[in-house]
């Protein structure tokens, strides 16, 4: 392994901001345009009883597996809220095998349903740990699972071993960046590049900080935000993208 390309991106349940149009499509060309290795994506639909009943070009599968193919060989799934009518949660996609995935419930209340996705995949003999986050939107249950996120990797995953944990945090306040380098030894990638996070939030005119990805044991040698063009009109958040490289 000496490079890799990953991406993280809140797909919004396949649909425009404010839900005017399904969107699922169009996200599934554009992601596949980033020709990443690997894929964090929160807000994933895993089934939806009435959409297929209001949209006739739904997919028939749920979307993480409409997003992963013939692009992406490998895929993992962690339900976080479950409702009558379905349920979604966050999902990975990979290139490479995965080989051992988890679920953590982390939802801070009742009114929030979040969960940590782990995934080991091999690139090569190497098992890196990738983490799929969505936190909550309120301070008090971003710092409870901002603990339960250390916890988790401090008991689960060796201190040598090369780690990604990606999603959307709903740091507006940067709260996060500094407990979890000093904890995890973990970089977001686009502070190492330009000195902060990057604005993701509203995608429109990003103005807020919420996604992100941090890195353990790799360097970074090229990062974006993607907004504009055929990127303006899906999802609510900005897509993020890094080249990676292992150290």
């Amino acid at each position: 392994m000496t490079s890799l390309k990953i991406a993280t991106y809140n797909i919004h349940k396949g649909f425009s901001q404010f839900n005017q149009r399904l969107v699922i499509h169009e996200l599934r060309e554009r992601l596949r345009e980033l020709d990443a290795d690997i894929v964090f994506l929160q807000e994933v639909q895993g089934e939806h009883l009435r959409h297929p009943q209001r949209h006739t070009d739904y997919p028939a599968v749920p979307q993480h597996e409409f997003l992963a193919d013939e692009f992406w060989d490998h895929h993992a799934y962690g339900m976080n809220a479950i409702y009558d009518h379905g349920h979604h949660g966050n999902a990975i996609l990979s290139c490479f095998p995965i080989v051992q995935t988890t679920n953590t419930d982390m939802s801070a209340h009742r009114f929030e349903s979040r969960g940590l996705l782990h995934s080991e995949v091999d690139i090569g003999g190497t098992r890196v740990h990738c983490l799929c986050a969505h936190f909550g939107l309120f301070a008090r249950g971003r710092h409870e699972q901002m603990l339960a996120l250390i916890e988790h990797v401090l008991g689960e995953i060796p201190p040598e071993a090369p780690l990604i944990i990606a999603g959307d945090f709903n740091d507006w306040r940067n709260k996060l960046s500094c407990a979890l380098e000093k904890e995890l030894g973990v970089q977001d990638v686009f502070h190492l590049q330009d000195g902060k996070p990057a604005r993701s939030y509203p995608s429109r005119v990003p103005l807020f900080r919420l996604d992100r990805i941090y890195v353990r044991g790799f360097g970074v040698q090229q990062c974006n935000v993607h907004v504009g063009g055929k990127w303006q009109r899906l999802s609510d958040h900005a897509a993020l993208s890094a080249q990676l490289i292992k150290i």
